[in-house]
């Protein structure tokens, strides 16, 4: 079953982002996909795992993720030979096949949707020899990861339009003049003027976001200073554990060796998600007077229709758990917000 053929190039990752969730129908009698967020299932022969292809893939997708308290791959890697793939794991949700062929005439990408099971991605790199699939994937092996994040971003956004939290959207569209759809399992924390927080809660995690805006005084007053001020500011208002104790970000971190502290500043760059410009900030949280903390993912960006600046911040606090499928879903969110005219 065929349905899209992506040339090699980086424009497999703009064909992907313009079918996106449509791209999700159920052609296979129903059967859903398996295995979990951010995996991704190798078919590969022992032979190519071993040469440079395999090398180049495991680098490409064990990357550590950004801005997060420990390290952790961008995804988890599962190996199959292709001789075992068809009985045991056909339905998994992304697969990436490697096929080197004197059959093939050049290094192509092939991308399918939903061929053993739905919500699937199943993306096919072929190529006449390792060395051509090498080059291949040292040219666009960044557009292959963007795909993959795609693919499960896509999965989010497909599951909030169906199960979402109607009253938190009702409240997020009355205190800011924004719709979102907010995925069913968050609940609401507390509310304020111009600040609302919600969080979803796991045995031994928490995922969580705070909403707040203010008024904008212009893009000299949107640095990462001015930022940083206005998020402890409101981040104040999320309760340690402990009396006195509240959210604020980390400005210091050891350095290499442990014998002191350094100044700290999060991430901060400009991205268009959806045709609109936001602040993307990355960084650490801690808990004042007390010990907490974990990483961060804030998005900030100005509501033309009210003169104001608003923010959408991100949190994951899992101490004991892996923290890169909390953060990921979390960073999903900005897709689902939308503002009125």
């Amino acid at each position: 079953m065929t349905r899209l053929l992506l040339k090699v190039c980086i424009f497999v990752v703009v064909a992907m982002t313009a079918v996106s969730c449509r791209s999700f129908h159920t052609l296979n009698g129903g059967k859903s996909a398996q295995g979990a967020p951010y995996e991704v299932l190798v078919v590969c022969n022992g032979t190519e795992w071993e040469s440079p292809v395999g090398e180049r893939l495991r680098a490409l997708l064990s990357r550590p993720v950004e801005m997060i308290n420990q390290q952790e791959p961008m995804f988890k890697l599962l190996r199959v030979a292709s001789s075992d793939f068809k009985n045991l794991l056909p339905s998994h949700r992304n697969i990436l096949k490697v096929v080197i062929s004197s059959e093939v005439s050049e290094a192509a990408v092939k991308v399918q949707y939903d061929v053993e099971a739905a919500p699937q991605v199943v993306m096919t790199l072929q190529a006449p020899s390792v060395e051509a699939a090498t080059r291949y994937l040292d040219e666009h092996g960044d557009s292959l990861l963007q795909a993959l994040e795609i693919a499960e971003r896509d999965r989010t956004i497909a599951y909030a339009a169906h199960h979402n939290n109607k009253a938190l959207g009702e409240l997020m569209l009355s205190k800011f003049g924004v719709k979102m759809q907010v995925p069913k399992g968050y609940t609401l924390r507390a509310e304020g003027d111009n600040f609302v927080w919600a969080s979803y809660e796991f045995p031994a995690a928490s995922q969580g976001f705070f909403a707040y805006s203010y008024p904008y005084k212009g893009k000299a007053h949107m640095t990462v200073d001015d930022l940083l001020f206005a998020r402890n500011l409101f981040a104040q208002r999320i309760p340690g554990p402990s009396e006195g104790s509240y959210m604020t970000t980390v400005s210091r971190i050891p350095n290499v060796d442990g014998t002191e502290y350094i100044p700290f500043t999060p991430d901060y760059r400009v991205v268009r998600i959806n045709g609109r410009v936001w602040i993307e900030m990355r960084g650490l949280w801690e808990v004042e007077n007390d010990f907490m903390g974990g990483p961060f993912v804030s998005y900030t960006t100005v509501n033309e229709a009210t003169r104001e600046v608003f923010t959408l911040d991100c949190y994951v606090y899992s101490p004991k758990l892996g923290k890169r499928n909390f953060l990921r879903s979390l960073e999903h969110l900005v897709y689902l917000v939308d503002f009125v005219e």
